[in-house]
């Protein structure tokens, strides 16, 4: 396999990079912008060697402990579950929470290979029952996975004596009714409160 053969496979490792982008990737890269692939390959190798997974909270961190875990002014009672690090920069975007998080790291998938021993939920455990947490916050996606992912955390953590809750679903804010499917409007239905 030529270099080049072998660089257009090494892109496709990206989440939507088909043979077609990778390739065209490539010869950018090589043709218009040598500097910036040369940034880009340190910066991969940089980051390859020094970032980790934080011991609490099992997010992408440089230290053996994230900012976000040693941050006194966060609510150290509460811990937010979350699929991915990408979940977690959206929960932050809110500004609407201000307790510590977990990372899964993925969610419980059988048909991909994926059950709560890949997941290492035995860290998460320890994590959520070290005396501090007092309630745990399921906010895992809406998806089969996610689902299942959350009920099983879910009972695991509540046989342990934690306080479990789970995000709320339902109609966007600026939606209306009749452009939203119908699984939605049902769920908000279901989990509606008072006024």
């Amino acid at each position: 396999m030529s270099l080049l053969d072998s660089l257009t496979e090494a892109l496709r490792v990206l989440p939507g990079v088909g043979p077609k982008s990778a390739q065209r990737m490539v010869y950018h890269l090589l043709q218009r912008n040598r500097e910036g692939a040369a940034r880009l390959s340190a910066a991969l190798a940089s980051a390859l060697a020094d970032i980790r997974h934080c011991g609490r909270c099992n997010n992408f961190t440089e230290a053996e402990i994230c900012e976000r875990c040693l941050n006194l002014a966060r609510d150290a009672s509460q811990l937010c579950v979350v699929e991915m690090p990408s979940d977690l920069a959206v929960m932050e975007s809110t500004h609407a929470y201000r307790g510590l998080y977990y990372v899964l790291m993925g969610r419980i998938s059988p048909l991909d290979g994926i059950g709560p021993r890949e997941l290492k939920l035995d860290k998460l455990i320890a994590r959520a029952t070290d005396g501090t947490v007092q309630e745990v916050i399921l906010a895992t996606n809406f998806t089969n996975e996610g689902e299942a992912t959350a009920h099983y955390v879910g009972e695991m953590l509540r046989t342990r004596g934690l306080k479990v809750s789970r995000i709320a679903r339902g109609v966007p804010v600026g939606g209306e009714l009749e452009h939203t499917d119908l699984g939605t409007v049902a769920q908000a239905f279901v989990e509606r409160r008072g006024w």
